[in-house]
């Protein structure tokens, strides 16, 4: 773990309320895998006092970028940051996604919302000749990262849930299909997956039912991501894990989840 002043870049909107920051950090950019995190400052005074998680969007060189939404008084803070200011990061942080494995196994990537964001790095890690990118989003102007995952070899796949952009409906949905169509080929699969609590849910039922290995990446809220306040702490077959931590990507055999969840 290192803590580091970092230099801005850049810090662009890309679409909607979705932005792309990019920060030159030599050293954080060598030791960070994909599924693991940066704990950001956004600001200088104590307004908000706790650091805010993002996720490694993908590595160039020295410069490491993240993707994020302008959802509240943190990304706010964050996206007022301009080219030539400094961002305090600690990171990388937490346990990142397995990506060891044969090259010819197929590799499925899908991604709910912002949660396509740790996808791009991985896939630029992956092995595999035959990846496939699922991507979720509401409507169409909230798709993102198609053209990227393109220009990275991936068989690119939309699904909005209005129909405006590819699949119409939810893209587990859309997982079923594309598992369904590969089927007669019994090529072995691995699904990678970060998005909403609800989305990884139902990918690692649809994964148990198909006997295929998973792995997803948990959006839980943290508070100081180093696994001392316990404060993103969940149930697992291996007892409780702290997301941040053991997390935040887990092996779809250890998640246990709720009755009531969605």
């Amino acid at each position: 773990m290192l803590q580091i002043k970092a230099r801005i870049i850049s810090n662009k909107r890309c679409k909607g309320n979705y932005r792309h920051c990019i920060v030159n950090a030599k050293s954080l950019a060598k030791a960070s895998n994909p599924g693991q995190f940066l704990n950001i400052r956004v600001s200088d005074g104590l307004k908000p006092f706790l650091r805010r998680p993002f996720s490694v969007h993908n590595i160039n060189g020295s410069n490491l970028e993240i993707l994020y939404e302008v959802a509240g008084e943190g990304t706010k803070l964050l996206a007022d940051k301009n080219p030539g200011e400094y961002l305090d990061i600690i990171g990388p942080l937490g346990h990142g996604f397995d990506c060891r494995q044969e090259a010819n196994r197929q590799t499925i990537l899908i991604g709910g919302g912002i949660g396509i964001a740790p996808l791009l790095f991985l896939s630029r890690k992956i092995k595999s000749k035959n990846k496939i990118a699922l991507i979720g989003a509401r409507t169409k102007s909230q798709v993102l990262c198609e053209k990227e995952f393109r220009s990275l070899g991936c068989d690119v796949k939309i699904a909005t849930d209005d129909g405006s952009a590819g699949f119409k409906g939810r893209v587990t949905a859309l997982l079923k299909k594309v598992l369904q169509a590969n089927r007669p080929t019994g090529q072995q699969v691995t699904i990678y997956a970060c998005g909403p609590r609800s989305m990884l849910k139902a990918v690692c039922s649809i994964a148990m039912q198909n006997n295929i290995p998973a792995q997803v990446s948990l959006e839980e809220h943290m508070s100081c991501g180093i696994g001392a306040c316990l404060g993103c702490v969940i149930k697992t077959r291996k007892g409780l894990e702290r997301v941040c931590k053991e997390g935040p990507v887990f092996n779809r055999e250890d998640l246990t989840w709720g009755k009531n969840e969605n």
